[in-house]
């Protein structure tokens, strides 16, 4: 409980925060920051809406990293252009997003496995091996994204490297990394499947998830 009280505690902060630019960036008259910070608090209360909607109940460790990265890569990224103030930013961000999105398609998975109105029973090596490829599939059609508003609208989504306007470089890197954050996420979803003894992060979050929503779990 003490735990959870603090996750949302932070969330809380980083949403104060987010509040207090968009209302400095409509005083200043600086309209498309206001927007995009708008555009950033509703997102941070996507989590709230979801479980409120399909009654699933997010673990506040998963809400505050998915908040987190929110707040790293629109906030401090896009807004504050850390992303062309720290050159590794961008590449953390992305090993971020393959952890989450891993995340993601090792518990969507797992729900299927284990709900009795869905006949599915997958190994636990299928289970990590379509994390892994959730994560990367999405993580190659947001490059897509990034190459299409580059090319239509003209920004600079990609930030191609020096001496490679192309941005194929930088593309690159970011599957690259996003496959090693989806790989890592795999490993540890078929150790938890396999092995009794769960440690890890990701096992605890795991276990939270399944405590907190019983229904996808019972035989």
């Amino acid at each position: 409980m003490k735990i959870r009280i603090t996750h949302q505690r932070v969330t809380l902060f980083l949403q104060l925060i987010l509040l207090l630019e968009a209302v400095l960036a409509v005083w200043g008259q600086r309209w498309f920051t206001a927007f995009l910070t708008g555009m950033i608090i509703l997102i941070t209360l996507f989590p709230i809406l979801f479980e409120r909607q399909f009654r699933i109940h997010i673990p506040p460790e998963l809400q505050l990293a998915a908040i987190g990265f929110v707040f790293a890569s629109l906030f401090l990224g896009e807004i504050h252009d850390y992303y062309n103030r720290f050159w590794w930013w961008d590449m953390a961000l992305h090993t971020m997003s393959g952890f989450l999105l891993g995340i993601l398609g090792f518990l969507l998975v797992h729900v299927m496995n284990e709900t009795e109105k869905i006949n599915v029973h997958l190994n636990p090596g299928f289970v990590a091996f379509f994390a892994f490829m959730f994560a990367l599939g999405v993580g190659a059609l947001w490059e897509i994204f990034e190459f299409t508003m580059d090319s239509v609208l003209g920004t600079n989504m990609q930030k191609p490297m020096l001496g490679d306007p192309s941005g194929l470089t930088d593309t690159m890197w970011d599957l690259i990394v996003d496959a090693i954050g989806a790989l890592i996420i795999s490993v540890l979803g078929w150790r938890y499947l396999k092995k009794a003894d769960r440690t890890s992060f990701l096992e605890r979050w795991i276990d939270s998830f399944i405590e907190r929503n019983p229904r996808f779990f019972q035989k």
